[in-house]
């Protein structure tokens, strides 16, 4: 059992890490961090596993004037995920979620640009990805992500996060992914919740955190 909540996302990415070392990992295996949150925890676990580290980004789709309330969420490549059932509850209409879904378009090309800089995406095909995020609340980010990186035909993708609800893990299943998520505490009710330092991770951090693994070990061109 985990002790919750976590001292922050370092040691969250540690302990799981530790769960993850016990498995049989291909030496090929990349993990792939959801910015900005997910990428400390990604770089403690890949740091323990010996892989590299890259980002897939994502961009959560806001409810107009309640924007921590996920619709949706999108992923390059044109990937978009919606919660039908909410945005018909809400009353929200198609106009207003391609509003939300430019307006975060904007903001995940602008991260993509920040955050690659002149380094190649990573390859994907036949290999094992680790997707890695803070934790999953609604599982729209984490399967659009998903989604994004079956795109490139992977041997296998396992999601690992640490802290998630038992229906956001079910639904990355139901993608066909591998879940592992250290506490599945009833109710979720936030991410944050569940970490005694849950301060925003800033895009500096996720660049420098980026650099470090990149100097470490260098990732082959893409053939993507």
């Amino acid at each position: 059992m985990v002790q919750l909540p976590f001292s922050d996302r370092f040691e969250a990415g540690r302990l799981l890490g530790s769960r993850l070392i016990t498995g049989k990992w291909p030496e090929d295996t990349i993990v792939l961090a959801l910015p900005r949150g997910g990428v400390p925890v990604g770089s403690a676990v890949a740091s323990l596993l010996g892989a590299p580290l890259d980002v897939v980004v994502v961009r959560k789709l806001g409810v107009p004037r309640q924007p921590e309330l996920a619709m949706g969420a999108i992923a390059s490549a044109g990937i978009r995920i919606l919660d039908e059932d909410l945005i018909r509850d809400l009353g929200i209409s198609d106009a207003t979620v391609d509003s939300v879904v430019a307006k975060e378009a904007v903001e995940l090309e602008r991260r993509e640009r920040l955050y690659r800089e002149e380094r190649p995406a990573p390859d994907l095909h036949d290999r094992t990805v680790i997707l890695v995020d803070d934790g999953l609340a609604t599982g729209l980010t984490m399967s659009a992500a998903v989604r994004f990186v079956n795109r490139f035909q992977p041997a296998a993708v396992t999601v690992a996060v640490p802290v998630g609800s038992a229906q956001a893990c079910q639904q990355v299943r139901s993608l066909g992914a591998t879940c592992i998520c250290l506490a599945t505490p009833e109710p979720l009710n936030s991410v944050g919740a569940w970490y005694a330092d849950f301060q925003q991770t800033t895009d500096c951090e996720v660049q420098q955190l980026l650099d470090r693994h990149h100097r470490q070990k260098p990732e082959s061109p893409s053939t993507q």
